[in-house]
């Protein structure tokens, strides 16, 4: 659209010419300044709703470490139902007098921690076999998978893939806090081409693929296999129209779906990740793509065009370690993983991305059991960027700010300023110079709510509403 077809459209919707203002490259829908959008990164506008703690609570006398400077300092923090309104000096007692206040000196307050490849749907070993595809089964194993995140810490994730409709329905569930769980930004199937990776032959997922063709059914279970840039373009739109957040796509592919998948989502609104390596890194790289899963092989050429694009790497380090460990230190994978891999040069990988000015975004690949070893997963992921030249501090911003840059969520998320979602956690220790630290979590506030209180679970009592009309019992005859 030109210029001045913008400013037509602009002038017909009711909107003042400042709109114009706006990068129309930034995948955020224009909105007018008093409009309230879903928090989400579909923003879409929805009506103002009451949320969080009912008034106003005061974290008094920790340390904050609010992700925006690298050092943490003495102060309180106060949160208004289900935002930040104010971090105040250590001496500052200006907050409503009715305010509810917990006493955390000596502690750490800082923002919820952030994932950014989760599989939280995933079977586990305790799935029978024909519940592995269930959306049923799915939603209420993430349930329980996720309630583990929350309680160390981990506020937000993104689900990078699961059956059928199971992460967005437990993502439009826990935003609206119907269960105890971090924000899910989810994915919904992942794209590939026929045959490409959780395609493959002799994959589960693969095998729920073709139980799908044989029962008749149109919508994939898991991975939906694409072949021709009309057909990436319609899948990244069914993906859309199942509620995803972000677009995952995965090897294989060629240069022009590839290109069309990734011009879909960015019109729609949405960032793409890809799970690829060698080649495909390189077109999916040339092709405007958000992100890159994995310490996968790519080229020197391939680092420096994602370090000139602002492509953001996810590394998933101890994953791929602990598949390493798992295999006696070799690696084997199917056909849509021929490549060779081993420790050092996964570690290399990563001081490459570092050293070209890659930025480093932090998740983890956890799936099925994996949730069980929360938080050492998250902080093992978090000291392989400080083996490979991080702060903690540093690796604690990049967890959370540049989490929130990454999902185009960092106007409401991943740090601790006035205006900001009031998803904080309280650490009994100091994280920002000891990252262990983290697993002494103690409280977790998301949305505003407690929902962590004393490393447990925290879950008010339910208010009951009354009757619409009550009728004594003594009034009938």
């Amino acid at each position: 659209m030109t210029n001045f077809g913008r400013l037509l459209a602009c002038l017909l919707a009711g909107l003042s010419v400042p709109a114009l203002a706006q990068d129309f490259h930034d995948r955020r829908t224009v909105q007018t300044p008093d409009q309230v959008t879903a928090d989400n990164p579909q923003r879409v506008p929805v009506l103002p709703k009451k949320q969080g703690f009912d008034g106003t609570l005061v974290l008094r006398g920790g340390r904050i470490f609010d992700a925006v400077k690298d050092a943490a300092y003495a102060g309180s923090l106060v949160i208004r139902q289900n935002k930040v309104v104010a971090v105040l000096p250590a001496a500052s007692t200006d907050w409503p007098a009715d305010a509810t206040v917990m006493d955390v000196t000596g502690k750490t307050i800082m923002p919820g921690l952030i994932d950014m490849h989760v599989h939280a749907t995933y079977p586990i070993p305790e799935t029978p076999a024909d519940q592995i595809g269930s959306e049923g089964n799915a939603t209420l194993r993430a349930l329980r998978n996720l309630r583990l995140y929350l309680e160390n810490g981990v506020t937000s994730i993104r689900d990078l893939g699961g059956p059928r409709d199971a992460g967005t329905i437990i993502s439009e569930w826990l935003e609206k806090d119907m269960a105890p769980g971090p924000r899910v930004f989810a994915a919904g199937h992942i794209i590939t081409g026929t045959g490409g990776h959780s395609a493959n032959r002799g994959s589960t997922y693969h095998a729920m693929i073709l139980e799908t063709q044989r029962a008749g059914g149109e919508q994939p279970v898991y991975t939906r296999e694409a072949n021709g840039a009309d057909d990436w373009r319609k899948a990244v739109r069914e993906t859309f129209k199942m509620g995803a957040s972000h677009i995952k796509i995965a090897s294989h592919f060629a240069p022009d779906e590839v290109k069309a998948a990734v011009e879909e989502a960015h019109s729609l609104g949405l960032k793409v990740t890809c799970n690829c390596e060698t080649i495909y890194t390189q077109m999916a790289v040339e092709a405007g793509v958000d992100s890159i899963e994995h310490p996968l092989p790519r080229t020197e050429e391939t680092i420096k065009l994602m370090a000139k694009k602002g492509v953001a790497a996810i590394p998933t380090m101890q994953l791929y370690q602990q598949v390493l460990d798992m295999r006696g230190g070799l690696y084997t994978g199917p056909t849509s993983r021929r490549f060779s891999m081993n420790a050092q040069g996964n570690f290399d990988m990563l001081k490459k991305l570092i050293a070209a000015g890659v930025i480093i975004g932090v998740g983890t690949d956890t799936g099925s059991e994996g949730f069980e070893r929360a938080p050492n997963i998250y902080i093992a992921e978090l000291k392989f960027l400080q083996k490979a030249g991080y702060t903690p501090a540093k690796a604690l911003i990049a967890a959370t700010r540049t989490n929130a840059q990454i999902m185009d969520m960092d106007d409401k998320l991943g740090t601790l300023e006035a205006g900001k979602l009031a998803d904080v956690i309280v650490v009994d220790g100091n994280p920002d110079q000891n990252l262990d630290d983290l697993a002494k979590v103690e409280t977790v506030i998301r949305n505003g709510n407690i929902v962590i209180k004393d490393g447990r679970l925290f879950v008010p009592r339910h208010v009951p509403k009354p009757l619409l009309k009550p009728s004594p019992p003594d009034a009938l005859k």
